[in-house]
């Protein structure tokens, strides 16, 4: 069986004529907004959340007391400890070392390459998943705000190494209060897993090759990594993907358009008619001169 590496919801096709040359079909690509003007919208999103970020910075103790809260719900859910995760990461210093590694520098890269690719390929694709991010990102901000939480690898009561600070590479300060560069008390909900798992579901919706799934393995493998690490709680990925699911039902996909005939200067061929199909024939009335009787032949 032949993998087809076609969208699953095709582009809407153009039909270019050149003036002397046979026409041509081409993807539609109306459907991608102005570079520049995406340019400064993602880079204004951005800088609007790190900013927002900040504001949730010195709320060292309620940050602590919904730690506290948060592991013991888990422990009342009975999900499996964050321990068993990181225990077998530290089983060697290569694979934390991996692990930190993966967490510092895969998040904003693999998004980055996975927008523009949209961009360039899937315009209509790319126009919905900025928005699913961007809704799933205002949500999550949100939450930082209104719900600090102080990852598990601070919580004594976890018994959980900071693996980072440890093994590095770290992405983070030492000290919370000094981190000018992120806010470690934004851990519910994972933005890592939220934004992984919208890659997974971005790259399974504009493409139909066979081996779309294994995408799935980018928000298998960032759960646990940032489990792994103590950077997370499972709790916080599951609240993403309540997040990211919301955000799905409520933005969806828009269907693309109808296929257009194009034709360049100098062209003035007739577009091509419609092709009639077998049922619009047998609707069309037969004229009179055409009927003829059976009953002299």
């Amino acid at each position: 069986m032949e993998s087809r590496t076609e969208p699953v919801e095709r582009e809407p096709d153009i039909t270019v004529r050149e003036p002397g040359a046979t026409a041509v079909r081409k993807p539609d690509t109306s459907a991608r907004p102005p570079l520049v003007r995406e340019l400064l919208l993602v880079a204004g999103l951005f800088l609007v959340y790190k900013f927002g970020r900040q504001l949730a910075n010195g709320h060292t103790g309620e940050a602590f007391r919904n730690a506290h809260r948060v592991w013991d719900a888990e422990r009342t859910l009975r999900l499996p400890g964050e321990g068993a995760v990181q225990h077998a990461l530290l089983s060697g210093d290569t694979l934390i070392h991996l692990a930190n590694t993966y967490y510092a520098t895969v998040h904003f890269p693999a998004t980055l390459l996975f927008l523009v690719w949209l961009y360039l390929r899937r315009p209509r694709h790319y126009v919905w998943t900025r928005r699913v991010l961007a809704a799933l990102t205002a949500a999550a901000l949100v939450l930082h705000l209104g719900f600090p939480l102080a990852p598990p690898r601070m919580l004594d009561t976890a018994h959980l190494v900071d693996t980072a600070r440890v093994y590095g590479p770290s992405v983070y300060a030492a000290e919370p209060a000094t981190d000018t560069m992120a806010n470690q008390f934004a851990a519910m909900p994972s933005l890592h897993f939220g934004w992984a798992l919208m890659l997974a579901v971005g790259m399974i919706v504009a493409t139909s090759t066979r081996w779309r799934w294994l995408w799935l393995l980018h928000p298998l493998v960032t759960l646990l990594v940032i489990v792994g690490t103590a950077n997370h709680y499972w709790l916080d990925a599951i609240v993403a993907t309540a997040l990211l699911g919301v955000a799905l039902a409520v933005l969806r996909l828009p269907r693309p358009a109808g296929s257009l005939v194009v034709r360049r200067s100098g062209d003035t061929r007739p577009a091509p008619e419609p092709r009639a199909t077998p049922a619009a024939d047998a609707a069309l009335p037969l004229a009179p001169g055409l009927i003829t009787s059976g009953a002299g032949q």
